[in-house]
């Protein structure tokens, strides 16, 4: 018996060993894909990056890819929800929803022009690759789709605020969601920070004070 248990022990750990190894292994093969798709899309553009290109570069098959992600739109798409969540085991979205609750509008306010600064050189550069290739189909509808999703995001901030109390008076909800979608717009970081070269502590530091100053009461 106890050689029988002893085998079978063996075995277990075995598999185990083996499942561990393949999951590390998908892991790596998954990093290396979206790292080559990002470099590519970066530095060549959506039109001119291929998939074939993709996989050759992260040493994977393209109907890997295809598989995964669906092709190109669904690598860009899964970068750029990578990017949203920021750095840290928190994502972004979940650090901004906690800094409703904070007393003071000013404070709301610094968070998330201190979020954005996290975020926006991640995501930006992505949205930006997408903008310029809306003559394709598929590249077209993400970024629509990743737009709306912004400006719904933006929406449920603004209700937020306008929950609390903390709009200045004559600001509706949809000019305060406007406001704050203005401010997180990929075009805004690249023309201030891409563009002019501004760091990133003074493009946080006008976002802060650009919807403070739309939306807070004067003081």
């Amino acid at each position: 018996m106890n050689s029988v248990g002893g085998v079978r022990s063996g075995v277990k750990g075995s598999r185990t060993y083996d499942a561990a190894t393949r999951r590390a292994r998908a892991e790596e093969r998954r990093e290396a894909t979206l790292q080559a798709a990002a470099e590519s899309f970066l530095r060549d553009g959506y039109a001119a990056t291929t998939v074939d290109r993709i996989a050759e570069s992260a040493g994977v098959s393209a109907a890997t890819i295809y598989k995964t992600y669906g092709g190109k739109a669904g690598l860009v798409r899964t970068l750029c929800e990578r990017a949203l969540a920021g750095e840290g085991p928190t994502p972004a979205e979940e650090r901004s929803d906690a800094l409703r609750s904070r007393a003071a509008p000013r404070e709301i306010l610094e968070g998330w022009g201190r979020l954005l600064a996290e975020v926006a050189p991640r995501v930006a550069p992505l949205l930006l690759v997408l903008r310029q290739a809306r003559a394709d189909p598929d590249a077209a509808a993400l970024d629509d789709a990743l737009d709306a999703a912004r400006l719904t995001r933006m929406d449920e901030n603004a209700a937020a605020l306008v929950a609390a109390g903390r709009l200045r008076d004559g600001v509706s909800q949809q000019q305060a969601r406007d406001v704050l979608w203005l401010s997180t717009s990929p075009e805004l970081y690249d023309l201030l920070v891409d563009q002019r070269g501004w760091t990133m502590e003074a493009f946080s530091r006008f976002v802060t004070e650009l919807m403070a100053g739309a939306l807070l009461p004067p003081g």
